[in-house]
């Protein structure tokens, strides 16, 4: 069989398979970063990413990369923060990736003052 006529049938056999995959991929990160959350978050910031004492963050919806850089940020010592600079060095890359993806995919709505 002709190559150009095995790709349009390898198309369609492989990228559901592939979409499937990566949204497999997406919900481990998801419950990684909800347990990685439970054991080293949820004290300060919340379980749903309201922060629940003062002078910490909203993670709730914030972009993944940003939530990404500001981790790494504190781990490296670049960013400096009493509490925030001991729990960063006790997460790898993947703790820190599985985190991002937890907050930065719960969905929040905003209201405007009147």
């Amino acid at each position: 069989m002709a190559v150009t006529k095995i790709l349009p049938i390898l198309a369609v056999v492989l990228i559901p398979a592939t979409g499937s995959a990566g949204n497999q991929a997406i919900a481990g990160e998801l419950m990684a970063g909800k347990a990685k959350a439970e054991a080293a978050c949820q004290v300060c910031h919340g379980l749903d990413g309201r922060a629940v004492v003062p002078m910490a963050a909203n993670l709730s919806g914030q972009q993944k990369q940003y939530i990404i850089a500001q981790l790494e940020a504190y781990r490296s010592g670049q960013r400096r923060h009493e509490q925030m600079s001991i729990i960063a060095k006790m997460l790898n890359d993947d703790d820190i990736e599985n985190v991002a993806e937890w907050y930065s995919s719960i969905k929040i709505t905003i209201e405007m003052p009147n």
